[in-house]
């Protein structure tokens, strides 16, 4: 029974590996696959050996006894598609959904009927105590709440949810049809769908669920099949971040962050931008040089820096923020505000901030959590131990592996975030260069992004999927590197670090000079863009 468990498992990690499109480095039996299949013949062959299918009849009208995991897919092209996910997420935590993950969002080409709307499509993976049949009762009147009619077969809709996924069974009815039927040829579902999986093989509903794709390395080999991560991107899939009005593709190019600080104490530039019209100054000149969002923080986070309260953090920021929003060059750019606390972030979306930059990944001030779930904007989870005034002490310096834990600890925020209600295709992570990090562990994790998608991967592959900020402009450690006192000095090391970064995965840099990163960040998209084209 083991050796029978062995190949099936080097086929779904090659699979895996393979979705990856080479990102995924190949996990030995060695390493991985002995270590789980020694440990019992009776787990080898729980995992390996597809479950048989719950028979109808256990099934009846009313609810399960035991909290069952399931996969709902969701897809829409008609009207707001953004806010009718939105609405349709609540509505499901209504009527029953334990929502626990989320997919990426994708905006696909429309399929068999191909005269009409691009979709939006994701999934969301949750439990609930509904049976089959109760809970597509339940999404059925969500879609008609929603104002889902009739209309033609895969034709246009507001809204469509299918359940992809309920427990470990199967189900083939003429109602309801689980796995669903089409799994196998719909791009637009697999990624979704996979997004909801990890490479670790480690979960044994998902080992079932792999079972019932009919193919040995599970969905990742049928998301393979269909051209896997080389079609994202392209016109019939791009995946995307829903930010102001747009839809953003944040891999078609990488986008440069301006940084204003406001404060008094920042390590930079400190005192320079307090005044209303030092401020807009240093706004157009950021956005001349390239700027695609002008990240706003009144809140000094350098190590050992003073805290502010919300008041006072406020009082600084709003005055300056009311009148950067009527500047005309802020047209088509992006307003971000740096802050961990959640009244500061609420009142800056409400005065026209696109997203929020938390340093503290909702660790200081957990409200803002659920304030981020509210607002429906971009939450960027950074990773930092302690806060400013601990970060560097010697406990939070100590690593084993430093992009391993660093993925371990962004993923525990990453999952804290979507319980209270973030969808993953709202957050985007930033390794946080220069926070709990000595200079080696800051190079390391530079050069190892990649590292740390991969990481994520086996956890969750829709959190190693999405945005990666990077922030390495003018941080001590390149000090400490160059042997240069004057921060501005460092503009030229700045860019050197951002391209590495870029190079191995960051899709947006948080810099003080955006001219030369800009420049920095358009032969690094060149040269992604050559790779994929030779790839």
């Amino acid at each position: 029974m083991l050796l029978q468990a062995k190949e099936p498992l080097r086929k779904m990690l090659s699979a895996a590996t393979g979705y990856y499109g080479g990102l995924v480095q190949s996990y030995s039996l060695s390493a991985y696959g002995l270590r789980h299949s020694l440990s019992s013949s009776m787990k080898a062959s729980r995992h390996f050996i597809p479950c048989k299918a719950r028979s109808l009849s256990q099934f009846s009208c009313g609810g399960s006894s035991a909290d069952q995991e399931i996969v709902i897919a969701m897809g829409s092209n008609v009207g707001d598609r953004v806010s009718t996910f939105d609405r349709a997420l609540q509505m499901m935590k209504s009527s029953g959904v334990n929502i626990t993950r989320h997919a990426c969002l994708y905006e696909t080409a429309p399929a068999y009927v191909t005269d009409q709307p691009r979709f939006l499509n994701s999934a969301i993976r949750g439990t609930t105590r509904l049976g089959p049949y109760e809970l597509l009762k339940k999404l059925k009147e969500i879609e008609k709440d929603i104002g889902r009619t009739g209309g033609i077969r895969y034709g246009p809709r507001p809204i469509d949810l299918d359940i992809l996924l309920y427990g470990n069974s199967q189900i083939h009815s003429e109602t309801l049809i689980v796995p669903h039927e089409r799994i196998h040829e719909r791009p637009f579902v697999l990624a979704p769908l996979v997004d909801l999986l990890g490479t670790s093989c480690d979960d044994g509903i998902e080992t079932s669920w792999h079972s019932f794709s009919k193919c040995s390395g599970g969905f990742f080999e049928l998301w393979n099949k269909l051209g896997g991560e080389s079609i994202i991107g392209t016109q019939g899939i791009k995946r995307v971040l829903p930010v102001g009005n747009h839809l953003l593709d944040w891999c078609e190019r990488t986008l440069v962050m301006g940084i204003l600080n406001l404060t008094p104490d920042s390590f930079s530039d400190g005192g320079k931008f307090q005044q209303v019209e030092a401020a807009i100054s240093q706004v157009k000149l950021l956005i001349s040089q390239g700027a695609d969002i002008i990240d706003i923080g009144a809140q000094s986070t350098r190590p050992f820096a003073k805290r502010l309260s919300p008041k006072e953090e406020f009082e600084r920021l709003i005055p300056i923020l009311d009148e950067i929003t009527k500047i005309p060059e802020i047209e088509g750019k992006l307003l971000s505000v740096d802050t961990f606390y959640a009244e500061v972030a609420a009142e800056a979306v409400k005065r026209g901030v696109h997203m929020i930059n938390d340093v503290s990944g909702g660790q200081l001030d957990p409200g803002i959590l659920k304030v981020a779930a509210e607002l429906g904007v971009p939450y960027v989870i950074m990773h930092m131990r302690g806060d400013p005034s601990t970060m560097q002490s010697e406990k939070n310096l100590q690593y084993g592996d430093v992009c391993k834990e660093v993925a371990s600890e962004l993923y525990t925020q990453v999952r804290e975030a979507e319980l209270s209600g973030i969808p993953l295709w709202r957050i985007v992570l930033d390794p946080g260069i220069g926070f709990s990090k000595k200079s080696g562990d800051n190079i390391e994790v530079i050069a190892g992004l990649e590292s740390i998608r991969r990481e994520m991967g086996k956890m969750s592959i829709g959190a190693s999927h999405v945005p990666i900020l990077l922030g390495p402009s003018r941080k001590s450690f390149l000090r400490e590197i160059c042997d240069r006192a004057n921060p501005v000095d460092l503009d030229a090391a700045t860019v050197v670090a951002v391209t590495i970064g870029i190079l191995n995965g960051a899709n947006i840099v948080r810099v003080h000079n955006a001219g030369y990163c800009a420049d920095a960040a358009k032969v690094c998209d060149a040269l992604h863009k050559r790779r994929r084209w030779e790839n």
